[in-house]
């Protein structure tokens, strides 16, 4: 398993596959490293040298992508000021409700957990 940046990639999936392992990398940004990397997209992740590893390195410290620590601490920033300044969108991350507009009266269980259901009391 290669190590690229603190993180282990697995080692028997393709190389453009494999870099989605790190988080804040996708489908479109895999390709672009590795096209402008100059390696094939082909090529087992096992099979990389250090030459390549650095490569690959050299290709994320350039284009200055944000990937696992910083841009988690990012996303937890934005979070936190959005709920700091008590807007809308604030509100539905700090409730556990869908932010982006969705429905929420027969939809949403991801967001909002399983459900609670709210019993009758007798006497």
């Amino acid at each position: 398993m290669p190590r690229i940046l603190g993180v282990d990639i697995p080692g028997n999936k393709k190389l453009t596959y494999a870099l989605r392992y790190m988080y804040g990398i996708g489908p479109t940004r895999a390709d672009s490293i590795v096209a402008y990397a100059g390696l094939d997209p082909d090529m087992r992740a096992k099979d990389l040298s250090e030459s390549d590893i650095n490569k690959l390195m050299a290709v994320i410290n350039e284009k200055q992508y944000r990937i696992e620590g910083d841009l988690r601490r990012e996303i937890a920033s934005d979070m936190k000021r959005l709920q700091a300044i008590n807007c809308y969108r604030g509100l539905r991350h700090r409730r556990g409700l869908p932010v982006r507009g969705q429905r929420t009266q027969c939809n949403a269980r991801t967001r909002k957990g399983k459900r609670k259901t709210v019993g009758i009391k007798r006497k």
